[in-house]
């Protein structure tokens, strides 16, 4: 039987200097909340020290299904509300195991 692929989001997330202070005011929540959930691997938001505003992203998750609750859980949270209408840009893909 072949094991489930993991699943990897990279990307990032840039946040305009009139929102820089409440998104990063609820960063540390976010990243705790979903460390605890079932199934995440890693989750990493960092600083680009080369880009003003943008946070890297780097996420993963051991399944298909591990990574769709993250999201819906996220779409809920008080993150989504923070963050929402921020540009973002991502690329997942599934890492086979």
């Amino acid at each position: 039987m072949t094991n489930a692929p993991n699943v990897r989001l990279t990307g990032h997330i840039d946040v305009p200097a009139d929102r820089m202070a409440a998104v990063s005011a609820a960063l540390p929540l976010h990243i705790a909340l979903t460390h605890e959930e079932p199934g995440c691997l890693s989750f990493e938001v960092t600083k680009d020290p080369m880009t003003a505003g943008r946070f890297l992203v780097a996420e993963l998750f051991v399944d298909r299904a591990a990574f769709d609750a993250h999201q819906t859980r996220t779409k809920a949270s008080e993150w989504a509300t923070i963050t929402a209408g921020i540009p973002r840009a991502y690329n997942i893909e599934e890492i086979p195991t």
